[in-house]
């Protein structure tokens, strides 16, 4: 997949202006989840870690909470990680999460969005580092942040809607 890519912070990352990568993943009910299937709509595309995790049970809950609000300015909420569909289910019941969990355990779509942390060699390696896209109802990337803050994340997004 050719896509441009920007420096943030010594991250590359996905050229704003350009159009997101489409993905089909499991969301936690094994249902697929296309980009493709939200043109129309803002979608915040947020990637973490791992399910049970504090910092990232604290992203969720946050995105959770604040989802209604999401949902008034046209857009919706996936967050995605190599976690499986089992454990995001688990992930979603033990916090009900109003949005989907999308299973990526092949690094398909991390690495199409560039979201994987290198090690001393500039290897890629199976962490992540928490990325969080603004998708506009076309496809197309309007903001990336990289490094985010688990708890301050979903705030942060919601303001960039206003």
């Amino acid at each position: 997949m050719d896509v441009e890519r920007r420096k943030n912070g010594g991250m590359n990352m996905l050229e704003i202006g350009s159009k997101a990568p489409d993905f089909s993943l499991p969301d936690q009910n094994g249902k697929m989840k296309c980009l493709k299937d939200y043109l129309g709509q803002k979608v915040v595309l947020y990637f973490y870690s791992k399910d049970m995790t504090s910092g990232c049970s604290k992203q969720a809950c946050s995105f959770s909470e604040l989802y209604p609000q999401f949902r008034e300015k046209g857009a919706v909420v996936l967050g995605v990680s190599k976690d499986s569909v089992a454990s995001h289910k688990r992930f979603e019941e033990k916090y009900g999460l109003a949005f989907a969990l999308l299973s990526d355990t092949e690094l398909e779509v991390i690495s199409a969005y560039d979201v994987r942390k290198k090690d001393k060699d500039g290897e890629l390696t199976k962490s992540l580092i928490r990325t969080t896209y603004l998708i506009d109802e076309e496809g197309i990337i309007v903001k990336a942040f990289g490094g985010v803050k688990a708890a301050e994340n979903a705030k942060q997004m919601l303001e960039t809607l206003s």
